[in-house]
């Protein structure tokens, strides 16, 4: 199975940030699928069996890109209608179901959310997208090995958990396991 499949099946939110991830190392490989199997894929694959079903793989991502118009920014469409349902999600939880739970985890990171889009070109971006630009930001931190101060880890931590809380929802939901009338 494909890490993007796995992700997909059991954790939402990872699998948006390898997604993200993906759409961007094949933006700097230029859309070169041969090139990104040589030089990014095969060192990490298990064995070269793999090899046929990435590449597979990267060509119909590659195809989403370009028909989303997301060559050189932006997102695939399946991304942005995943965080579509998950900013569904996060509304009911607060505002229909009102979770106590969520309610609480998200309001230690919204200071955290509120001064990240202060200093992002995403003004109109929503609290979740927001949390996962963060996050997203702190992974190219980190493959960059790059220190990351306290105060920006108590950041990150805040927004991670919210995210974790809300990607377990999320699987619940899509599983309809998440009972809106129970809290």
């Amino acid at each position: 199975m494909l890490i993007s499949q796995q992700k997909l099946k059991e954790n939402i939110a990872e699998y948006i940030l390898y997604m993200y991830q993906m759409e961007d190392i094949i933006r700097a490989y230029k859309f070169d699928v041969e090139q990104i199997i040589e030089n990014y894929a095969k060192p990490q694959l298990p064995d070269a069996s793999f090899i046929g079903q990435y590449r597979s793989w990267l060509l119909n991502l590659i195809d989403e890109m370009k028909s989303s118009r997301a060559e050189k920014q932006g997102h695939i469409v399946s991304l942005s209608e995943i965080m579509a349902e998950l900013n569904y999600l996060h509304n009911t939880l607060l505002n229909v179901t009102k979770d106590v739970k969520y309610t609480d985890v998200y309001e230690r990171a919204v200071p955290f959310l509120d001064e990240f889009k202060e200093k992002s070109d995403k003004k109109q971006a929503n609290h979740i997208e927001m949390a996962f630009q963060a996050m997203y930001m702190k992974l190219l931190l980190k493959l960059q090995k790059k220190e990351i101060s306290a105060e920006s880890e108590e950041a990150f931590d805040s927004m991670r958990i919210m995210l974790a809380y809300l990607s377990r929802g999320y699987h619940k939901m899509k599983a309809g396991d998440l009972d809106f009338l129970k809290n």
